[in-house]
């Protein structure tokens, strides 16, 4: 069964996750985690090409943490059109190696995703990082969402629950 780490159901589900945006390194990108009445999250804003500017994310903490490895994490989330990154990390930390999976949920359209831990590449301020340690589920501290890769314009991601799954998990409906 499925562990939740974040269920987008009430406005407080919202109020630990921060924006990281390339303002950081003087861009002009703003995004935010937002509580949808219809009851889920969006991860939206503007991505600007301004300033050498190019990238919004957002993130928290994992807390409780993890109890054991996982082999995946479960996404039920509605596109855009636009393709984005789960950033994971394993510490706390503002700045630092962090494991990307990319992925393009349908516009329009609920859907549920499994990205798989060993899909997730590690990086560190947009570039690879070969030598890093591999990825365990049971070390994640931060979940976070991006959106780069020129994707300059107005974007919005709806995001119902992001979920931690373990080998041997049941399906289950998605909500």
């Amino acid at each position: 069964m499925p562990e939740t780490l974040f269920h987008f159901d009430r406005p407080e589900t919202v109020v630990a996750w921060s924006a990281i945006d390339d303002r950081v390194m003087g861009g002009l990108s703003r995004s935010a985690l937002r509580f949808d009445p219809a009851g889920h999250a969006v991860f939206g804003g503007q991505v600007s090409p301004d300033n050498n500017g190019g990238f919004a994310s957002v993130r928290a903490s994992v807390s409780p943490p993890l109890a054991s490895d996982i082999d995946a994490i479960e996404l039920v989330v509605r596109g855009d059109g636009h393709r984005y990154k789960l950033n994971l990390r394993t510490d706390r930390g503002f700045d630092g190696v962090n494991y990307q999976a990319a992925f393009e949920p349908p516009a329009g359209r609920w859907v549920t995703l499994l990205l798989m831990i060993d899909a997730f590449q590690s990086s560190w301020r947009g570039r690879a990082v070969p030598d890093a340690p591999r990825l365990r589920g049971a070390r994640i501290e931060q979940v976070g969402l991006m959106i780069a890769d020129r994707q300059f314009g107005a974007f919005a991601l709806a995001v119902g629950a992001i979920r931690a799954r373990r080998a041997g998990a049941r399906d289950e409906a998605p909500g």
